[in-house]
């Protein structure tokens, strides 16, 4: 099927052909008649899928039948949750509309950086934002912008932007909004909380769930590998060594984290770089940009770059420490095996974290073989399924529990033991 298929105009359809693509993936086919047909759009497809291009594609027809731009307005907009995020779509609308021989104006609106360059490029309107919300909000206060032109609103990456805390945000900015506009809704994972924001939000939405096809599934080979906590960082110098990783993207729950992660792969001789919400925003378009070129190996990543950075051709992602969910997990392992490449995605499982491991493998309806490194081979003994209690939920041992299992209490008599 090709691009002219979809309703596009020729230069559109050929601008995609310019950037590579021979046909429109699964998302782009199902998505793009609809939001073009004027439809509200509830989409739930995976990173990597092409979601990006598919509104990108729409946004562009759209923009060509509209009326030429006024100040401080604009007639698209596009919310997304990291600034990394940001950058990158108004890179990928800049880029299509470049090839198409289309003058669209795209604004790129996001915080740790200073808000004076933005507030004066919006003096003479614009045709598409691309913002995370606080920061369009602090634009819209500074009364930069206004919103009561907007006819298209799309949020991407919905699941991420209520994970980090953006629902009140997202209210705010829904209030702003004329009251006759089209939202396109795209989200990896439909939770309880994102499908009440679209029943909220959107109008009788035509629902797309796109299924990867067979041949569409990311190549992502899983592996899980058994290893005490202490040995992680170890177990991490002697793969990358081993195995010959030339560019590892490395995941860790904390800032703290990053910093000690990096700190001691450098002092091995690596490459390496944190990357965290807490670096200033040139550091880390820098530290992004020296991953991408090879310049550095190994990046230490916080959740924030789960969502929001595409780099081509990673080859394997290692979580040093498990994600929090299983949504989570797919979206961190999704920044591998893009645009139809194979990819590698790494689990460090201890003793402490097994159940929680189990936990992510029964919601994403898989099981991956535990593996042992020759040389770093755990000492500690992960409790039994049963016993662990999925690791989740059930009566956690209290502290004299603790100690009549070390045999420094005695134990409860047998009237007290409920079985």
């Amino acid at each position: 099927m090709p691009f002219s298929s979809l309703g596009l105009s020729p230069a559109l359809a050929h601008a995609m052909v310019l950037q590579g693509f021979a046909q429109p993936t699964p998302v782009q086919r199902e998505t793009v008649p609809v939001a073009l047909g004027g439809r509200d759009l509830l989409a739930c497809a995976q990173t990597g899928s092409g979601k990006t291009a598919a509104y990108a594609l729409v946004l562009l027809t759209q923009l060509a039948q509209r009326t030429p731009r006024k100040p401080r307005q604009a007639t698209a907009l596009v919310v997304v949750p990291t600034r990394e995020l940001a950058s990158q779509v108004g890179e990928s609308l800049r880029t299509v509309a470049q090839h198409a021989g289309q003058a669209a104006r795209v604004t790129v609106l996001f915080g740790g950086v200073s808000i004076n360059p933005q507030l004066m490029g919006l003096r003479g309107g614009t045709d598409i934002v691309v913002a995370t919300p606080g920061r369009l909000l602090d634009v819209i206060d500074h009364r930069a912008l206004t919103l009561a032109s907007v006819q298209t609103l799309v949020l991407d990456e919905a699941d991420r932007l209520l994970d980090l805390g953006f629902a009140q945000e997202l209210e705010r900015i829904r209030s702003l909004l004329p009251a006759q506009h089209q939202s396109l809704l795209y989200s990896a994972t439909f939770p309880a909380a994102v499908r009440a924001m679209a029943q909220a939000s959107l109008r009788d939405p035509v629902e797309v769930t796109v299924q990867s096809e067979p041949e569409a599934q990311p190549d992502i080979r899983q592996r899980a590998i058994q290893v005490d906590a202490p040995q992680r960082n170890a177990v991490l110098r002697h793969l990358i060594a081993s195995e010959g990783w030339a560019r590892v993207l490395v995941f860790v729950a904390t800032k703290y984290a990053a910093e000690m992660v990096a700190d001691k792969l450098r002092r091995a001789g690596l490459q390496a770089e944190p990357f965290h919400a807490q670096l200033s925003q040139g550091k880390r378009s820098q530290v992004l940009a020296d991953f991408k070129s090879s310049a550095i190996r190994v990046m230490v990543a916080t959740d924030v770059a789960a969502r929001g950075i595409d780099i081509q051709d990673l080859p394997v992602v290692v979580n040093y420490d498990l994600p929090r969910s299983a949504s989570d997990y797919t979206h961190r392992i999704g920044r591998t095996a893009r645009a139809g490449a194979s990819g590698l995605a790494v689990s460090f499982v201890s003793a402490d974290t097994e159940a929680h491991f189990r936990l992510i493998e029964k919601r994403q309806h898989l099981t991956v073989a535990r593996e042992q490194v020759a040389g770093f081979v755990p000492t500690a003994a992960a409790l039994p399924a049963a016993a662990a209690g999925g690791g989740i939920k059930g009566r956690r041992p209290s502290k004299k529990d603790k100690l009549r299992a070390a045999g420094l209490l005695p134990p409860l008599p047998l009237s007290l033991i409920h079985i």
